[in-house]
This record gives C-alpha cells, structure tokens and sequence, in this order.
C-alpha cells in the first residue's frame, strides 16, 4: 500500500504538467477544431525561457514561471496569426499538416540557436523532502501540483466569469452566430492560443524541476502524451483535460513501479486506441450526430 501511495503522488506531480499542456489542445480545439501539434514545442520554449531567466538572469522560480508563461503566450499569438490564421477556412487536414511543419520548425530552430545537447536545468527550489509515514513527497512536487491547482482555477474564473471567457464559450458553441452578435472572433482565437500556450509555458518551467533537464526535442512525446489525454477525457471540454491529464500521469508512474518503464509509451498509446474504439468521445464527452 505505501508503495501505491508513493506512485499516485507521483503519478500526481507528473499528471499535473500534462494536464496543463492538455488544456492548451483542448482549449484550441473547443474553437476551432484545430489539433495544435506544435503546442507541444510551445511547452519546449517555455522551459529553455525559464532556464535562460534563471542562468541568465538569476531570478527564481516564480518570476522565471511568470515570464515564460507571458512569453509563451506571445509566442501562440504570433504563431496563430502568421501560420494558422490566413488557412482558417482550409480544410482541416491543411490545418493539421501546417501544425506538424510549425512543431518541426520550432524543434529545430532551437536546435540551430541552443544546439542538440540536454542542459541541466538549475536547481531553483530546495531540496527538501516531508514524510508521511513511509511516504516521501519532496517540495518540488508540492510546488508543481499546487502551481497546477492555481493555475486550473484561474483558467475556469476566466472561462466561466470573464468577458473574454464567455466570448470563448460563444465561438465554441457557433462561430458564425458568436460573430454576428458582435462577438470579435479573430480575438477570441487570438486570446485562446495565448491562455493555452501560457500554460504549456508553465507546464514547461514546471518538468524542468521535476527531471532536471531540458533539450530542444522534449517537447514531441510530452505533446502526444498531452493529446491522449484531452482525448481520454473529452477534447474540447475543459475538465476533461483535466482528469485525462492526471489519469495519465497517474498510468504512466504505476506501469512504471509495477512493471517496467520501457512499457509505459506503449501503454499510454493503448489507452488512446481503446478509448477512440469505445467511447470516442472521451469521458467526459457525449456522443453527438452530425447531420450531412
């Protein structure tokens, strides 16, 4: 049992960063139905910001999470408006080819700028450790699940009592009938990239605590991990993300402790294929019939 406990809080810390990417995809796909597969690369930059505003800088944790958060959210903006914007009303598989060559262009301009090499993120938390029991949780963990906490009930203030937010809410039920009851739609999807890639941001400054290292190419299994779960938990639908992250993350450190960490890829992915065979929808999503 103390081994169970000790694989959930970690299972925990790990879901949290997830589920933070997560809400990026989710976020953007709840408006315009794109899939963002360069939202994992958004959670890359946001860890080498944090990691240039420690070693560069010498701040701390939370101005170096703040920063990165605010740069990545820039940084989704631009990308929004130079690489999606102009293709909005393409097919969806244009979208979706356009993402992945965006993914591949931010992977490798850090790789001309930084180079290929994994740097040692900087310790900026003590190391210090509590115990319960036989149950160790150590304070980079505590940080990264309550930085999560915070951040997912500023996202649902946002949503759910802000004008921007119900402006959101508006566009994801009708575009056209959003617009035409003056709702500002190119803002709206402007505001969203900018909120989802300010958490991916966050998420990225947070995994570098948690492993300690960082490299240009981090970004593209995280991502993927990110997507299973706003699929495992409804895409498009906000606690969705959520529960799909932290469920994640809870899999991935059991079938780690239990079995091997060689399999935990591979069992991630089997989860993805199960749930798009029995409820496509996700969890947290309702099956709907499109008419043609």
């Amino acid at each position: 049992m103390d081994q169970f406990l000790q694989q959930v809080v970690n299972g925990l810390s790990l879901g949290s960063i997830y589920a933070l990417i997560a809400l990026g995809y989710t976020m953007v796909y709840g408006i315009i139905k794109l899939i963002n597969f360069a939202h994992g690369d958004i959670y890359m930059l946001g860890a080498y910001i944090g990691f240039a505003v420690v070693t560069i800088g010498g701040l701390g944790f939370f101005p170096a999470l703040i920063i990165a958060m605010v740069l990545c959210a820039v940084i989704g903006i631009v990308t929004e408006r130079i690489a999606y914007k102009p293709l909005r009303n393409s097919p969806r598989i244009t979208l979706l080819i356009t993402a992945i060559g965006v993914s591949f262009f931010m992977e490798y301009i850090m790789v001309y700028f930084v180079g290929a090499n994994v740097r040692a993120f900087p310790d900026v938390l003590p190391k210090t450790q509590y115990r319960l029991g036989s149950i160790v949780i150590n304070l980079q963990q505590i940080v990264i699940i309550l930085t999560t906490i915070a951040l997912m009930v500023l996202l649902q203030f946002i949503v759910h009592k802000t004008k921007i937010g119900k402006a959101m809410r508006a566009v994801s039920a009708d575009r056209d009938a959003a617009e035409l009851m003056g709702v500002k739609v190119d803002r709206t999807i402007s505001a969203t990239f900018a909120i989802g890639s300010a958490l991916a941001g966050a998420g990225g400054v947070l995994v570098g605590i948690f492993y300690n290292s960082i490299n240009p190419l981090m970004g593209m299994m995280p991502g993927l991990k990110a997507f299973v779960a706003a699929v495992f938990g409804g895409i498009g639908i906000i606690p969705g993300a959520m529960i799909g992250g932290v469920s994640i993350g809870v899999i991935e450190t059991m079938v780690s402790g239990y079995g091997s960490s060689m399999y935990k890829d591979a069992v991630v992915f089997a989860i993805l294929i199960l749930v798009l065979i029995f409820k496509p929808s996700g969890l947290l999503g309702k099956n709907t019939r499109e008419k043609v």
